[in-house]
């Protein structure tokens, strides 16, 4: 295992574009429900209920439904549910109320969210979940869309999770019976669940003899993910390997890492701009490629055609796994 050698100014840069993207949350149960983009008199109208636009990931979905908006001549009405599940619902409820055309929603609580969409379909409102799923991850597949959705635009998180273990596990070639943490997200969100199966499935693919010591949620920032690696590697100094189940994590677990002065290796999920700059100075060793912008305009696509009968209804791109190596073939999205 390499030593990280990190410049102080890289640090530094790294850090202070770190702290600009820390989510800010705010939940607030009612106020003026969305902003709309200018659009032609009398055109269709279409919403995106957002997560939050705090989330850098969440605001490039907004962008990329907004601009997919325009290209198309329709209005995009873009929703911050501040990461509320009741302002989220108070928003839908708003939405259908107004007879929008269509809804991309990015469900805060993936079991809730059931609710909404029968609402929808009992107001004739089409919905499309886009970034998460609609049910019980538990107990359907990420391809098992549920019924009264239009479509499901998303990475598969699984997939993502898949592709992280088998990048871990080409990383930790070697090291015998290597010790390996998991930072989750938030309590609530399906793709805590789907990521780390999908890491360990990757990671057994691979036919890695590995140990799980130790998961601690991260809550998707980096200071989430830089206290989570503190308390991790303060209780269990040899860890070989950290997951980060989101790229706001892995910059701030890099920080704690660096810190503490460890030989520890770092893989994230998401693609984003500050992991990409963090992977070519070195600060991690690897993570896989979302491209968000795309999933908005996936999502305003599917509002306007469906996918017709017999097509499948899960919608997505290729995720690769990128190291330093081949960090370039990333552009971050958020």
């Amino acid at each position: 295992m390499r030593r990280r050698g990190w410049q102080a100014g890289v640090a530094l840069a790294l850090w202070m574009v770190a702290a600009g993207s820390l989510l800010a949350v705010r939940a607030r149960t009612r106020e003026p429900a969305a902003a709309a983009d200018d659009g032609p008199p009398g055109a269709p109208r279409y919403a995106l209920s957002s997560a939050g636009l705090s989330y850098p990931f969440a605001a490039a979905i907004a962008r990329g439904f907004r601009e997919a908006a325009a290209r198309e001549g329709v209005v995009a009405l873009v929703l911050d549910g501040r990461a509320s599940v009741q302002k989220q619902a108070n928003d839908i409820d708003d939405l259908l109320a107004q007879h929008v055309d269509g809804i991309a929603v990015m469900p805060l609580d993936s079991v809730v969210a059931q609710g909404w969409v029968r609402r929808a379909g009992a107001a004739g409102v089409p919905v499309v979940a886009v970034a998460a799923m609609v049910g019980d991850p538990r107990q359907r597949s990420i391809d098992d869309v549920y019924p009264g959705l239009r479509a499901l635009v998303s990475q598969d998180e699984v997939a993502a999770g898949r592709e992280a273990g088998r990048l871990a596990a080409r990383l930790l070639a070697g090291v015998a019976g290597p010790r390996i943490a998991i930072i989750e997200g938030a309590a609530g969100f399906p793709e805590v669940e789907q990521r780390a199966r999908g890491f360990r499935e990757g990671l057994d693919a691979a036919g890695l003899r590995y140990r799980i010591v130790a998961s601690q949620p991260g809550n998707w920032t980096s200071e989430g993910g830089e206290a989570a690696c503190q308390n991790l590697l303060a209780a269990q100094p040899r860890i070989d390997l950290v997951f980060n189940e989101a790229d706001d994590m892995v910059v701030g677990c890099a920080r704690a890492v660096r810190r503490a002065g460890a030989r520890t290796l770092l893989v994230g999920v998401g693609g984003s701009r500050l992991a990409i700059a963090s992977l070519a100075a070195g600060a991690i060793d690897g993570t896989v490629c979302f491209k968000p912008e795309a999933l908005g305009a996936l999502a305003l696509q599917a509002l306007r055609r469906p996918p017709a009968a017999g097509e499948p209804r899960f919608l997505t791109y290729p995720i690769p796994a990128v190291t330093r190596a081949n960090a370039g073939e990333c552009v971050g999205q958020w």
